[in-house]
């Protein structure tokens, strides 16, 4: 038996659409924490609403910096899952690349913007 060296298309669509929720999710978190930093939002009733609730459970309580940074973090978790999508795309998606084998699909499934193999990634540190 020939050991498989991409995921098939239907794999990549089932991939593609879990990265395209974590990527929606990820856009509008990046959305408040940049809302917060500009204090666009004011102290009106949308601080209550409850899409500001992952803001009131302790991110108020960051200094504006702190939140910048977690804006930071946040749009480079975006970038990640942007590359991911291309990585689809180009049929590349889910191969290791430094053993260029197939990722498991359950490392997949839990970081969606892997590029490592655990294996790699523990040779790597």
């Amino acid at each position: 038996m020939t050991e498989k060296t991409r995921y098939s298309d239907e794999e990549l669509l089932e991939f593609k659409e879990l990265i395209l929720k974590k990527l929606e999710k990820a856009q509008a978190d990046f959305e408040l924490y940049r809302a917060y930093v500009s204090n666009r939002e004011g102290n009106d009733t949308a601080d209550t609403s409850p899409t500001f609730k992952v803001l009131e459970e302790g991110a108020l309580t960051l200094g504006k910096e702190q939140a910048g940074r977690m804006a930071e973090r946040q749009m480079k978790f975006i970038n990640h899952l942007q590359a991911a999508l291309v990585r689809i795309e180009n049929k590349t998606y889910g191969v290791c690349r430094v053993t260029g084998k197939l990722i498991p699909k359950e490392r997949l499934r839990a970081v969606p913007h892997a590029t490592l193999a655990i294996e790699a990634k523990q040779q790597d540190h």
